[in-house]
């Protein structure tokens, strides 16, 4: 094949690859027909909004009547099928852009049900749960209460303690993809099933869905399935690998107003806030997210194929429908999660010469091995591979702009963690 021109590959692991390309087909020729939907409805949102070149451009200071800015705004609305929007770069992560939208909707006395199980890792000390970050201005330190409904055994939502625990609440949190647990994302019907049962409970609760990795990965997002509120990170799916920074809050707009007097002041909400140099990019990374969203999962249900032709057991299976860009599975030892997140760097258009090692991460309880080598820090829609150090190693694989080069990827690190001389 052509890879061998280009990588040094063993036969056991060029044998895989042929394999896997002949079993995921089907599944491949089904994410090409989502990436298509997606972009012509990318496509209709840009024209209808009526885009133009002059909203490229930037604003400095305050930022006052930024029209490129409106226009994004207006036009990830429109996308994302809700009445406003929230789009910009001083959001300095998903963590961030998640917590501005909590603040901006909760109150002292307040409740924030976790509808779908404890919150990823980084969410933990925003909320204050076991005493993380208290004193540094958490939710619990300004008098929001916090109650959860765990996940049931099988990882599916419990519909009838979400009922019970709905109507003291104010917002429902539903967390679309995994974070550090081995289960697939939610699918829009299940959202959907969360919203109706906690309104039905409570018709006057916020739904909240934290969309991060769950970006295009179906032909509708939240807000058209009953969320009130949806937020994500543009260094992650709908950046498109392009987009050098920012989050996104879009929904209801009262909602969407009051994140926005907790982005920038009481009383100046959307008004303010420069766009700098960054227009042009979001525009362009938003416009190309859902053909590398398909990039994206084709690489991750590739990896699950190889995975499970190796005896291992990735969630999803690559045969499953996928409702974000994670795969997720147990390596079985520290070294070859290691090992795994070694070859995935050896891989990356950057920094390709680093070989990750573990360390403590900021927000994070165990170390964590880290592979990234990619144009935007801390961007997970490129290639990346990250898992803490904890038994069973579970090693978390998303990402990849283009497939091509992400197949290489997924088969040195498949041959560095599982074909040792």
């Amino acid at each position: 094949t052509m890879i061998e021109q280009f990588y040094d590959l063993k036969p056991q692991v060029l044998e895989l690859d042929r394999k896997t390309l002949e079993l995921c087909r089907d599944q491949f020729a089904h994410l090409e027909e989502i990436r298509d939907y997606n972009q012509l409805k990318m496509l209709r949102a840009f024209t209808d909004c009526g885009v133009e070149a002059r909203h490229f451009l930037g604003s400095t200071g305050y930022g006052v009547w930024d029209d490129s800015r409106n226009k994004l705004e207006e036009v990830f609305s429109r996308c994302m099928g809700a009445e406003d929007a929230l789009v910009r770069p001083q959001f300095m992560s998903g963590t961030h852009t998640l917590t501005v939208a909590l603040f901006g909707l909760l109150r002292a006395g307040d409740t924030l049900l976790a509808a779908t199980g404890r919150p990823y890792d980084t969410l933990e000390g925003v909320i204050g749960l076991d005493g993380k970050g208290k004193g540094t201005g958490t939710l619990m330190d300004y008098g929001v209460n916090y109650d959860e409904a765990p996940l049931k055994a099988d990882f599916t939502p419990d519909y009838n303690l979400i009922a019970q625990k709905a109507p003291g609440a104010k917002v429902c949190h539903i967390q679309r993809s995994r974070g550090y647990l081995q289960r697939n994302a939610f699918d829009l019907a299940t959202i959907r099933k969360i919203a109706d049962t906690a309104r039905a409970a409570n018709p006057e609760i916020i739904i909240f869905v934290d969309n991060c990795y769950g970006e295009f990965t179906q032909t509708q997002e939240p807000c058209q399935v009953g969320a009130d509120i949806a937020v994500g990170s543009l260094i992650k799916n709908p950046g498109g690998g392009i987009a050098p920074t920012g989050g996104y809050i879009v929904g209801r707009k009262d909602l969407v107003e009051l994140c926005a007097y907790r982005l920038n002041a009481p009383g100046l909400g959307k008004e303010l806030g420069c766009t700098l140099e960054t227009p042009r990019d979001m525009y362009l990374g938003f416009y190309y997210a859902p053909g590398v969203v398909c990039e994206a999962i084709k690489t991750a249900i590739y990896a699950q194929c190889v995975l499970e032709l190796l005896g291992k057991k990735p969630i999803p299976r690559y045969c499953e429908a996928h409702n974000d860009i994670v795969t997720c599975f147990d390596a079985g030892t520290a070294e070859a999660l290691i090992g795994f997140c070694q070859g995935i760097q050896a891989a990356s258009p950057v920094d390709s010469y680093a070989a990750p090692e573990p360390s403590p991460e900021p927000g994070y309880t165990d170390e964590v091995v880290m592979a990234s080598g990619s144009f935007t820090q801390g961007s997970t829609i490129e290639l990346s591979c990250d898992g803490p150090l904890r038994a069973p190693y579970t090693c978390y694989l998303q990402g990849g702009l283009n497939f091509a080069a992400s197949r290489a990827g997924v088969l040195l690190a498949v041959q560095k963690a599982y074909f040792k001389e």
